[in-house]
């Protein structure tokens, strides 16, 4: 294990690319560089919140207890071998393009390598202004880094492909945020995540040297990018191989995302990553009450772009995106036809999934189909808690006579008591459920592991995360910790004093249903 201070760090993307060396922490516009040297601006005082100890095994990183080292983490020191950048990029915002954007507000120190060679870029999150942050200060509040960090390492824990969080600090300094934008700002406590992974490359660092028409940079970066990422890739169309490999991944994670109920709230091309991760958590959360046309952010409405359902075929629009930001260096009708790859992709592995959440055997059956298919409107038109209601159907009785049975079973998944429609809907579902359940050729006990293997009992609800970061504005962690602890647990019952629905109190309180981008 090394000291965060003791390490030299590699410096393999800001040695590869141009960049603007000066320093000049003005915004700007940028051509023809690909990131520019942002030292972090130092803070009051910065103080350990939180620490990822597993993360830090794996890093081979050793935590910090001298106020020099957790100095690091919140920009206050940065040693001779990092070189701190914010990338350049730029993104479809809202479907619409946004120009460059890049990083207004994260920070890059440099490269750690690990003990098994592997390297992940270490970048700072709210550690002061970059040429990026346009109007804004690159400062970040507790509120949204208590909910990057908590989140980023609880979806490792489900199993879901994302970008990672080693600590939390707090900055003894204060971060004016207007939250819902409407003209009622107020200063919060500020704080830092330092988050990591391989890379924070995005759809929009393409996109950006498309736009611009910097084709040598733009082949340049897509071939560094397989090289690195994707070094099994090699041959003459490497780039459509590539590209197809994107596809794939992408269509993966939106699999997963609807696994677990995740909204991302943000699905900007900025916010997608190249390596099919979960990056950039914003106004997220997950699905309480089944909704597929629920989405947390404020900015989203009326339109919902970004809600839970459409969350896959936003993903294929922005892989549109990237796909026209390559049609410079390979041929268009191959990239189209790998982009159109992503619906067979996305609906294999998602009935795949549907299957193993439902305990089903075998390979998934037109008549499957049609039982998924039974189970998504269903569960839109009861509107049971989603998390909760998967969980009550492993344990379902293979018998079952009458709709009052069926209503008493998932009572406790409920948010509001079921209309003799609502009753009669969910009576033939599962009726239809258990005829199929019965046909099984696996033993119950193998179908119920699969459902568990697939849904997780305790997921991090924005009640839950609200309540923590207001005990942690008061100087109080207790809820903190304990939801640290239980993030890593996901599939079990150990932490069963969450497992309940959303109060009522929570359903119209400010940052525990919608959120917006503030941060």
């Amino acid at each position: 294990m090394e000291s965060l201070s003791s390490k030299a760090y590699k410096k393999e993307f800001v040695s590869t690319f141009d960049g603007d060396d000066s320093g000049d922490l003005k915004p700007r516009q940028t051509p023809g560089v690909l990131y520019s040297k942002a030292i972090p601006t130092p803070v009051e005082k910065v103080t350990l919140l939180a620490w990822s100890e597993e993360l830090a095994r794996k890093l081979g990183v050793q935590k910090p207890t001298e106020q020099k080292e957790i100095d690091i983490l919140g920009g206050n020191r940065v040693t001779d071998t990092m070189y701190p950048y914010a990338a350049c990029y730029a993104g479809h915002q809202f479907g619409h393009w946004a120009g460059q954007l890049g990083d207004g507000r994260a920070i890059t120190l440099g490269e750690w390598e690990a003990a098994n060679s592997e390297t992940w870029e270490l970048q700072l999150k709210g550690a002061g202004p970059t040429p990026y942050s346009r109007r804004a200060d690159g400062r970040a509040v507790l509120r949204s880094s208590v909910r990057e960090y908590l989140m980023s390492e609880a979806m490792h824990y489900l199993g879901v492909p994302t970008t990672r969080a080693l600590s939390l600090v707090a900055t003894g300094e204060p971060v004016l945020r207007d939250m819902f934008y409407n003209g009622n700002a107020a200063y919060e406590p500020g704080a830092i995540v330092m988050r990591v992974a391989p890379s924070f490359l995005r759809f929009g660092n393409f996109e950006l040297l498309n736009a611009r028409k910097e084709t040598d940079n733009l082949r340049k970066v897509v071939d560094w990018t397989i090289e690195r990422y994707y070094p099994h890739i090699q041959g003459e169309n490497k780039v459509l191989d590539w590209f197809a490999e994107v596809v794939e991944r992408t269509a993966s994670l939106m699999v997963e995302w609807q696994r677990v109920g995740f909204v991302h709230g943000v699905m900007n091309t900025d916010n997608m990553s190249i390596l099919g991760l979960t990056i950039d958590y914003g106004p997220y959360s997950f699905v309480d009450d089944y909704d597929p046309n629920f989405t947390p952010n404020t900015t989203d409405l009326p339109g919902r772009r970004y809600a839970f359902g459409k969350q896959p075929s936003i993903a294929y629009w922005n892989l549109g995106c990237l796909a026209g930001a390559l049609l410079p260096l390979t041929h268009k009708d191959q990239l189209v036809a790998a982009l159109e790859s992503f619906q067979e992709i996305y609906w294999t592995k998602y009935y795949t999934m549907m299957a193993n959440k439902l305990g089903l055997d075998g390979l998934t059956t037109e008549k499957d189909v049609e039982l998924i298919t039974q189970f998504e409107k269903t569960l839109a038109a009861v509107k049971p808690d989603m998390t909760i209601f998967y969980q009550l159907l492993i344990d379902l009785p293979l018998y079952m006579d009458t709709a009052q049975e069926v209503a008493d079973h998932f009572k406790d998944a409920l948010y509001d008591e079921l209309s003799p429609e609502q009753s009669e809907l969910l009576f033939t579902l599962i009726a239809t459920y258990l005829e199929r359940l019965n046909k099984n050729t696996i033993k119950r006990a193998e179908s119920q592991q699969r459902m568990r293997e697939t849904s997780p009992r305790f997921i991090l609800r924005n009640y839950l995360l609200h309540q923590a970061i207001e005990e942690l504005e008061k100087g109080e962690n207790t809820l903190f910790l304990k939801l640290q602890e239980a993030m890593k647990e996901p599939y079990s019952d150990k932490f069963d004093e969450f497992f309940q629905t959303r109060p009522e109190w929570a359903s119209q309180k400010a940052g525990c249903s919608m959120l917006s981008c503030s941060s």
